[in-house]
């Protein structure tokens, strides 16, 4: 089989590449190893800077009747004092707020777009298990007994590439700040908790109408002690955050918990002839301030604006021109995680005994006396460092 462009990965950056090159003309296929889409406890944040190229593309309201809930700023809860750390109501797009929307609708909302262009396929269920590498150059893909050959694959397959170890691409590791224990509650009608809490770790909470999913922050690589110490002293622990969830979190089991080991990484160079690695195959993020997804569809905007004339050419595109992509985002993706595992590591507790509550972030006290900085970090959040504008 041959394509012009194959992509790897049916995630954020993979489906928003394939979809901005399938209407420039370009011939795309995405292969995705899962039958569908429906993954729980993916980011399902989508940022202004998200929205702003959904608008862009002319497609926001239909993508707004999807069902949503909307946040306008994002607020911390500390030693029981609430700080508001961020506020994008100041924000110069259609849509200054987050929007928490499971990350399948927004796979799918794609998906349906790009299907409309000839050149876009994709393929389910299809696992990309090697690359096809001739005379030094990446020429191609294996999924299984299938050959794909194509001018240039994009490895998009998410924080555990198997394109970028196979193409001999080393990230650099970063120092995880948490693991992340997600879960789920029911919810009440009416019923409100704060957005974060700090205390003996910190809990992040996402209401999604007739439930809530929470994340419990957890020092890294600390999960097998937590559970030696058993289900009571989790149940004590995540009831104090919330007292009015404590019989609800008392009926949770640890088959109810998702254990996020965060990783935190960044290749050195996203690219060798015949390949392109972007999302968190270049450079994997934390959960924190819920990025990760933004920072993907960025990705893919970059490598559509920048490497759509090349690809409209015959031939493949030259490794200078993939290396523009990489000198485009490489700066955003390292500042932003700067920002998460440096300024932000006071927020995520350091061992299972210790009170976040007693180290707060020394940006918080700037935030307090210094309101207006809101609306500076609602920008940072928002819409990320070098926002890109679809062509």
């Amino acid at each position: 089989m041959r394509t012009r462009v194959l992509v790897a990965g049916g995630g954020p950056a993979g489906m928003m590449t394939g979809l901005l090159l399938a209407r420039q003309g370009v011939e795309v296929t995405v292969l995705e190893k899962h039958a569908d889409f429906l993954r729980d406890f993916r980011g399902d944040t989508v940022h202004p800077s998200t929205l702003e190229v959904i608008a862009r593309l002319g497609w926001l309201d239909d993508f707004l009747k999807l069902p949503h809930s909307e946040m306008r700023e994002v607020s911390v809860t500390m030693g029981g004092r609430r700080v508001t750390f961020a506020d994008f109501t100041r924000l110069r797009v259609r849509c200054p707020y987050i929007a928490f929307m499971p990350q399948w609708d927004l796979l799918d909302f794609l998906y349906g777009k790009a299907a409309a262009y000839p050149g876009f396929r994709l393929m389910r269920s299809t696992e990309v298990t090697g690359l096809v590498i001739e005379d030094g150059r990446v020429a191609g893909a294996r999924a299984g007994d299938l050959e794909i050959r194509a001018d240039l694959v994009i490895a998009a397959d998410g924080r555990h590439s198997r394109l970028r170890a196979q193409a001999g691409l080393l990230p650099v590791a970063g120092s995880p700040p948490m693991d992340v224990l997600w879960f789920r509650l029911p919810r009440h009608e009416g019923e409100r908790v704060p957005f974060f809490q700090g205390g003996l770790g910190s809990l992040v909470t996402i209401d999604r109408g007739d439930f809530f999913q929470l994340a419990y922050t957890i020092p890294a690589g600390a999960y097998d002690e937590l559970k030696a110490r058993g289900l009571p002293v989790l149940h004590d622990r995540l009831g104090a955050f919330v007292p009015g969830l404590r019989d609800r979190v008392g009926e949770l089991g640890w088959s109810d918990l998702r254990h996020l080991a965060v990783r935190v990484d960044r290749l050195r160079r996203w690219h060798r002839p015949g390949l392109l690695c972007i999302g968190d195959a270049a450079h994997a993020m934390s959960p924190a301030g819920g990025v990760g997804v933004n920072l993907a569809i960025q990705d893919a905007v970059a490598t559509a604006n920048l490497l759509g004339p090349a690809l409209r050419r015959t031939g493949p595109p030259a490794e200078r021109e993939l290396a523009k992509v990489w000198a485009r985002r490489e700066f955003p993706a390292r500042v932003t995680q700067a920002f998460q595992t440096m300024i932000l590591r006071d927020l995520y507790p350091r061992r299972l005994s210790d009170d976040t509550t007693t180290h707060v972030p020394a940006i918080f006290t700037a935030f307090r006396a210094l309101p207006p900085l809101r609306h500076l970090m609602g920008r940072f959040v928002g819409m990320g460092v070098r926002p890109e504008v679809v062509r």
